[in-house]
């Protein structure tokens, strides 16, 4: 027997049974070991995602690490037993972006674990066994269930091509702005910067990697060859364009609320900005943070606060919206 948690529509779930699904040909069978919570699944939870970027009844879930239990016909038999992570956009493989390694950016339209299609607050999670990626036998998948946010700072560190001896910037120290820490303190910069009005989260940006920590508004302007966004707060991406150096690079991961947030266009032309956005992470991006945690160089697991069982999912989303909070995972391995 395996158990679900559905989410019916906003604000209205319950854990429900159900037999494991049965791989079918290409398909691999996971027993999720933990899944971790993020804004976007209480934004589902609240009903407030983007039209098209969500479908209701779902059982939520992005985040995730788990072991193959089955696989199907025409598929690794090998794969059984591995500890894995996986892909969140199956993509049609047939479109130019998929084609191009990005299925993330899919023409089809947009399809997405946890959103879309069946996702991982559950004890099984089905998906093609061509998105998964096989960590090593010993991996910590507590830790590891933070490779999907890593993957998505994959593709933001990337884009921004630091070199060392450059100097960087990091705003925002949630989740993707510490694994953000982590990947570009491995370039060797010579000063990297984490930006944040949060005192508190001062000392570990500085344990991910940071040589300074500043609150908003003390930080040089025109000073980085680099600036990273992770806050998805409204003014963080004119922030981060006004840090960095003219010529520089600038990558903006978050999504404001505001959707009247901008950037003013003279800034970007006068400045000569080399400007990139991130939206999900491609095969290239996951391959990149999971070598990155196999190596050492990523150290998730200190960045987690919060465990629980699958059927305290409603504690769960109190505590990932609480400021003091870190990552918090649902432990579907917890009975």
């Amino acid at each position: 027997m395996s158990r679900a948690l559905l989410l019916e529509e906003p604000g209205r779930f319950r854990v429900v049974p159900a037999d494991p699904p049965e791989p079918g040909p290409g398909e691999a069978l996971v027993r999720v070991a933990a899944a971790g919570l993020c804004g976007s699944d209480r934004e589902l939870y609240d009903g407030a995602r983007p039209a098209g970027f969500a479908t209701y009844p779902i059982v939520p879930g992005h985040e995730w690490s788990g072991t193959v239990a089955a696989v199907g016909p025409d598929t690794d038999p090998g794969l059984v037993g591995a500890c894995v992570v996986g892909e969140g956009f199956p993509g049609c493989q047939g479109c130019g972006p998929c084609r191009d390694g990005a299925p993330n950016l899919c023409a089809a339209g947009y399809d997405e674990t946890g959103f879309t299609r069946p996702g991982a607050f559950a004890d099984h999670l089905l998906l093609p066994a061509r998105m998964l990626h096989v960590l090593g036998p010993d991996a910590d998948l507590r830790a590891a269930a933070l490779l999907e946010p890593a993957a998505v700072v994959a593709a933001a560190v990337r884009h921004a091509a630091l070199r060392p001896g450059e100097t960087a910037a990091v705003i925002g120290t949630g989740t993707l702005g510490m694994l953000a820490l982590q990947l570009l303190s491995a370039a060797s910069p010579a000063r990297l910067v984490a930006v944040d009005p949060r005192r508190e989260r001062g000392e570990a940006a500085l344990a991910s990697g940071a040589t300074v920590f500043l609150s908003p508004g003390e930080a040089e302007e025109g000073s980085f060859d680099v600036v990273v966004e992770t806050a998805g707060a409204v003014g963080t991406a004119h922030a981060a364009v006004g840090l960095v150096r003219r010529g520089g690079r600038v990558v903006v991961t978050g999504i404001p609320a505001d959707p009247t947030d901008h950037v003013p266009t003279s800034l970007l032309v006068t400045r000569a900005l080399r400007l990139y956005t991130v939206f999900g992470a491609g095969p290239a991006d996951w391959a990149y943070a999971v070598r990155a945690f196999d190596s050492g160089v990523l150290r998730p697991a200190s960045l987690v606060t919060h465990e629980l069982p699958l059927a305290e999912f409603a504690n769960a989303l109190k505590l990932s919206a609480a400021p003091e909070a870190g990552k918090v995972l649902l432990r579907p391995d917890w009975t």
